[in-house]
């Protein structure tokens, strides 16, 4: 008799929350607290992790590469949140943002729960978005397990791609990814809730991964977001203060070097510094978009 593969960690029951429910509202809402701090002490073992995998995604990214993310339920609406960010946040192209969540867009509002089973969409959806060499894939699941989210882990790889497994549980991801960022977060307060202590270690693991990134491929400048995208009054508001901030100009000198970029950070920089607002892009194209390069050279 073949004997049942053991539960991962993550659908494990902790014998300390058997009565939860009967719990005073205090010491129910204390507990689940420190569930999230230990979520986010788990990352800490990950980070070595996560340096290594954005290490090896700088390079493709920089020569055009995708950046794709795949999963199921929480973990799949977790990397379409950090995935849909990359835009408005560092002006990442939308195009080089591939979504693959299992149930497809309804899934993002709705709990598709069968969804995750299928890896035979997670593969057709591998081929029909043609990733492949020089695009980086993240598979992120907190079972480490779950069908849908190897299948495309599995495809990827096979096609040439990069990839990486965000996880809580060892598992087949960890076999099959070439990068394995794991947040061991043990049993949840609640058994098998992973919106909670796995799916805040997700997030974690997620934003460090994709801050870093950016700061690698130069669209962050002394602890700046200059590659922002100022579409609304707020946005272009911290676009002049931080265009102030950068270069000491004042509101006026910031107002029009900003208007004559597009309401481009980076550009009003160089403008700011003397370089004609038409040769601002260009500079900063031959210095791969860093600014500290292009400011540089400069003398």
């Amino acid at each position: 008799m073949i004997a049942p593969s053991p539960l991962p960690a993550t659908e494990s029951v902790d014998p300390r929350f058997t009565d939860l429910d009967a719990w005073p509202p205090a010491a129910a809402l204390a507990a689940m607290w420190e569930g999230q701090m230990t979520a986010a002490a788990a990352v800490r073992a990950a980070l070595p992790a996560i340096e290594q995998a954005v290490a090896a995604a700088v390079p493709l990214l920089a020569a055009g590469g995708r950046l794709a993310y795949a999963g199921a339920g929480t973990s799949g609406r977790l990397g379409v949140q950090d995935g849909a960010e990359l835009t408005p946040t560092f002006d990442w192209p939308a195009e080089r943002v591939v979504l693959l969540l299992a149930g497809g867009e309804a899934a993002l509002t709705t709990a598709i729960e069968n969804a995750e089973d299928d890896a035979d969409a997670a593969r057709e959806a591998v081929a029909r978005h043609r990733l492949g060499s020089g695009d980086v894939l993240l598979g992120v699941a907190a079972s480490g397990a779950t069908p849908y989210t190897l299948a495309a882990i599995e495809a990827a790889r096979g096609r040439g791609a990069l990839t990486i497994a965000v996880i809580n549980s060892p598992g087949p991801m960890a076999r099959a990814a070439e990068h394995v960022l794991l947040a061991e977060t043990a049993p949840e307060v609640l058994a098998g809730s992973t919106r909670m202590k796995a799916g805040t270690a997700q997030k974690i693991m997620l934003n460090l991964f994709s801050t870093l990134l950016m700061l690698r491929l130069g669209r962050v400048h002394r602890g700046l977001m200059v590659d922002m995208l100022a579409r609304n009054a707020k946005l272009r508001a911290r676009a002049r203060r931080m265009l102030r901030h950068l270069t000491g100009a004042d509101e006026a000198a910031a107002e029009a070097a900003l208007a004559a970029t597009g309401g481009r950070v980076k550009p009003a920089v160089l403008v700011l510094a003397g370089v004609p607002a038409d040769a601002a892009a260009d500079l900063l194209a031959r210095h791969d978009g860093q600014l500290r390069a292009a400011l540089a050279s400069l003398g």
